[in-house]
């Protein structure tokens, strides 16, 4: 657990009512169907930066013309394979997890750092370095693609300590019990 005086490590992702953080294809246009980066604007005031996985990177790369204005702090892409022609809107790291979230944290000040993608948020939980999840349950049910949790995840207890609502979305939020 972090201590009081440096932000929190969040997994923070949208969430079709049946589970899917991503449909068919990974695509997430849907999302910005029903919220934008000024649905919950607290949440974006106290991000001081992101680590994301390489998929999740990806695809945000084809998707930034549809939510332009999303401004999380500095980002770190974690990834074995770099691209070949750097990106200057972000760092690419290539270490474990714990150096990840340690170096992604250091920038992120006394702000949070933001978790994106499955398989990045698996990771920092299975090492036990996430302190909360915030779910945003969109009015949709995709029927197939990308689950929230990736399977072979051990059992984590959560305690909720708010939940909001904001239009058709519902934001909840979960301490991970240590």
């Amino acid at each position: 657990m972090t201590d009081a005086s440096t932000g929190q490590v969040v997994v923070n992702r949208a969430m079709s009512l049946d589970g899917f953080i991503a449909g068919p294809g990974h695509t997430m246009d849907w999302i910005f169907e029903h919220m934008t980066s000024a649905t919950f604007p607290e949440v974006m005031a106290a991000t001081g930066a992101m680590l994301i996985g390489r998929g999740t990177y990806e695809v945000g790369k084809r998707m930034s013309g549809e939510n332009p204005d999303y401004e999380g702090g500095t980002q770190f892409v974690l990834t074995h394979r770099p691209p070949a022609e750097p990106d200057p809107a972000v760092t690419f790291l290539t270490c474990d997890i714990e150096e990840a979230v340690a170096t992604a944290r250091r920038a992120a000040g006394d702000k949070n750092l933001e978790i994106l993608g499955a398989d990045v948020a698996a990771q920092c939980l299975r090492h036990g370095l996430v302190d909360e999840i915030l779910v945003y349950v969109l009015p949709v049910l995709l029927g197939d693609g990308v689950r929230f949790t990736p399977p072979g995840l051990d059992r984590i207890d959560l305690e909720p300590f708010a939940n909001i609502q904001s239009g058709g979305v519902t934001m909840l939020r979960f301490r991970v019990r240590k």
